[in-house]
């Protein structure tokens, strides 16, 4: 009996020992978990210039590919001229969730679709190149997942195509309810023009207000009174100097106000607002590759000492590029947006498209308003 148990005893133990050397040389196999595709917002063109060959022409960003299965994942950036990829060409490979390209490669990708900046040729300076993700597990394996095909117009500028400032009415705030006074080249603050109809503006911050309190106006050209705009009771009035004078907006406390104007309509509206949740930033910056810091360092804006929400930085020299505003030099809180000169940046929102020359730049961080005055 003693002789049985023991043999059923080795019996057992070679069992539980072979379980455990299948268990070891189990074969997990790869299956992707859901799609990937492009997060980045794409501009309706690239204006792509040698004179600014190294500046970053797109970053392509994307979530990552769960392979369900212990294993390093790699994505490839791919382009094709035709579209179809039969004629896929590898842009570049990596293990993060982005990948830049710089206007050069913008550059050589366009000349091999046949494009130049030569008006003298047949050939056009504007045309597309499609773009897509690839996403495999291991070593360039089968097992993959391959985004929709994006396809980007790209435009190499000819001589006579280089951009110019466009030329846009500017606003800026005069009156004792702002922070200038009624000095008219007090470093006004200029109010958020619309990108999407010139005629419409906006700004939200604090303003001196009560009984005692004329109110605030509004100046085009900064130590000139004329042409000047006010209002009353929702309606607008201007004096392009050969008139009089408008009311000043009229506040009735002091504290947080939306103000809306359209010139079209010459229409405004004044509502309070509340500005008791929002955060108190110690620091917010300027940075991208139309700066001098780049991607790297922070240019810091000015806080303004009458309102905390309100950011200004004079003469700040950019190049053709792009920018976004974040706060305490890190990327935890960021604005950004698709629109040149003016808009209203959102958290976490696009690269902002920016042209060569020397600017004035407001920015609100209440509602990511900003707008670039260039200096002429």
């Amino acid at each position: 009996m003693k002789n049985i148990k023991i043999i059923a005893l080795f019996i057992t133990s070679m069992l539980a020992l072979s379980a455990c050397t299948d268990d070891d040389g189990l074969t997990y196999i790869a299956q992707p978990k859901g799609d990937v595709e492009f997060t980045n917002s794409f501009l309706p063109e690239y204006l792509l210039s040698s004179t600014i060959a190294d500046n970053v022409g797109e970053r392509f960003t994307w979530e990552s590919v769960d392979f369900e299965t212990p294993t390093n994942i790699s994505y490839q950036i791919q382009r094709s001229i035709i579209g179809d990829f039969t004629d896929a060409e590898v842009v570049g490979t990596t293990s993060e969730n982005n990948y830049a390209v710089t206007i050069g490669d913008m550059i050589s990708y366009a000349e091999e679709a046949g494009l130049d900046n030569d008006p003298d040729t047949e050939a056009p300076n504007t045309g597309v190149v499609t773009f897509r993700i690839r996403a495999f597990a291991g070593t360039d394996s089968d097992t993959e997942v391959i985004s929709d095909g994006v396809p980007l117009t790209l435009v190499i500028l000819e001589s006579a195509d280089t951009p110019t400032i466009p030329t846009f009415r500017n606003l800026f705030l005069v009156g004792d309810g702002t922070a200038p006074g009624w000095n008219p080249n007090n470093n006004n603050p200029a109010i958020i023009r619309d990108p999407a109809d010139e005629n419409i503006y906006s700004y939200t911050a604090y303003f001196n207000g009560g009984a005692d309190v004329e109110g605030f106006k509004l100046v085009e050209v900064l130590g000139e009174w004329q042409p000047q705009w006010g209002g009353s009771a929702g309606t607008l009035g201007m004096n392009d100097g050969t008139g009089t004078d408008p009311s000043a907006f009229k506040i009735p406390v002091s504290g947080y106000y939306k103000f809306n104007m359209n010139i079209t309509d010459m229409t405004y509206t004044l509502v309070e607002y509340d500005a008791s949740a929002a955060p108190i930033y110690p620091t917010i910056g300027l940075i991208g590759d139309a700066t001098e810091g780049a991607w790297d360092n922070d240019t810091d804006l000015t806080q303004s000492p009458f309102d905390p929400h309100v950011w200004f930085i004079n003469d700040v020299v950019l190049t053709d590029g792009e920018i976004k505003f974040r706060a305490d030099d890190a990327w935890d809180v960021s604005w950004g947006s698709d629109t040149a000169l003016s808009g209203l940046a959102t958290l976490g929102g696009p690269n902002i498209p920016a042209m060569a020359g020397t600017y004035d730049i407001w920015f609100n961080d209440l509602d990511g308003g900003y707008i670039l005055i260039p200096v002429e």
